[in-house]
């Protein structure tokens, strides 16, 4: 198997050779968030052949990626932990991420199996996802291969469901949560579930909700809230979910935006109105924007109420730009169109 660099067992504490940074980071830490999962091919739908075809077209994506472009894109500093096949897909999306800004140190380039790739066809802006990963590279991460370097020197650790479906990326990821934690870390948690990568929804919900218990931060939608624990008003889930140990809770909610729980008060903070065109990495792209806003307030303010607010106006904006334009890491809106649409969201930001 080849390793992007010299080989480093988990116990080895240095950055990632190319990696450092040029000085800290928004938070002071080396990598203001560093995330572990897939980077995966997303070949969205995109039209039609002469022959009446449909064509998909290859979009590098995967919601740990995605979180991490977009942080990356605003000007936070970030890195990635995963494994991809060392193969066309797996060096495009190596590409990819160190277009984005994103730190691929952590990024394994294994000869013995395949990049993951997920086919998306897009109706009316929505997604159906099918996946070829019987494994995908993803799922075959190992505990060894991750890097403690980059556990060790971040402020937030973010990871998602889809590296709990399989082992031995399950022991993995939870391998990461607890060196991160313990090297003070922040813990974030996108459940992202994916029906078609799970023996069934019991299964699903009970693995899914195995790390709330280590999770600071959580960013869920208002149809995982009900799967996972039977509650489907979003305020009454995400209070639940903070009585369960978790510090803050947004239920994110389409286009009407996202409910944000927090000190034991929730806030719902209105979308902004804009064509989507591509509904690709548009939670993650709210979350990176939150993480952004989250890193830059003072720690004392993070889970306040109000200042929770203003993280999710910001993530709703950051969203907006994202589904207007086609593709996930691709679609990432800098930190300057951000802020112009919350100035001007009756202009789409212009």
């Amino acid at each position: 198997m080849k390793t992007n660099g010299t080989s480093r067992s988990p116990r080895d504490k240095a950055i990632p050779t190319g990696c450092s940074p040029a000085g800290a980071g928004i938070s002071g830490k080396a990598y203001d968030l560093v995330a572990l999962g897939e980077a995966l091919i997303d070949f969205t739908e995109a039209g039609t052949s002469e022959n009446g075809r449909r064509l998909f077209e290859q979009n590098p994506g995967g919601a740990p990626a995605n979180v991490l472009s977009a942080v990356s894109k605003l000007g936070g500093k970030t890195a990635f932990i995963g494994k991809v096949g060392d193969d066309m897909h797996g060096r495009f999306l190596k590409t990819a991420l160190q277009d984005a800004g994103i730190c691929t140190g952590g990024m394994i380039m294994a000869d013995d199996v395949f990049t993951t790739l997920a086919f998306v066809a897009l109706t009316g802006g929505e997604r159906e996802f099918s996946f070829a990963r019987k494994p995908g590279a993803d799922t075959c991460l190992t505990e060894s291969e991750t890097d403690a370097g980059l556990l060790e020197n971040c402020a937030i650790f973010h990871f998602g469901s889809l590296s709990l479906t399989d082992e031995p990326a399950r022991s993995a990821t939870y391998a990461a949560i607890r060196r991160a934690k313990a090297a003070g870390a922040l813990i974030s948690y996108d459940p992202n579930y994916r029906a078609g990568l799970w023996p069934g929804p019991a299964e699903a919900a009970r693995r899914i909700c195995e790390p709330l218990a280590e999770t600071d931060m959580l960013k869920i939608s208002d149809e995982e809230a009900e799967m996972l624990i039977g509650i489907s008003d979003p305020a009454d889930a995400a209070s639940a979910l903070c009585r369960e140990g978790v510090r803050m809770t947004v239920v994110t909610l389409g286009k009407h935006g996202a409910l944000v729980c927090a000190g034991g008060r929730c806030h719902k903070i209105p979308g902004f109105e804009i064509q989507a065109v591509d509904s690709t990495g548009a939670g993650d792209a709210f979350w990176g924007g939150f993480l952004y806003r989250f890193l830059l307030a003072e720690k004392a303010d993070r889970f306040e109420p109000d200042a929770a607010a203003d993280f999710a106006r910001f993530g709703n904006a950051v969203a907006a730009i994202c589904v207007s334009r086609r593709g996930g890491i691709p679609a990432m809106p800098s930190l300057r169109e951000a802020e112009a649409l919350i100035r001007c969201p009756e202009q789409g930001g212009t």
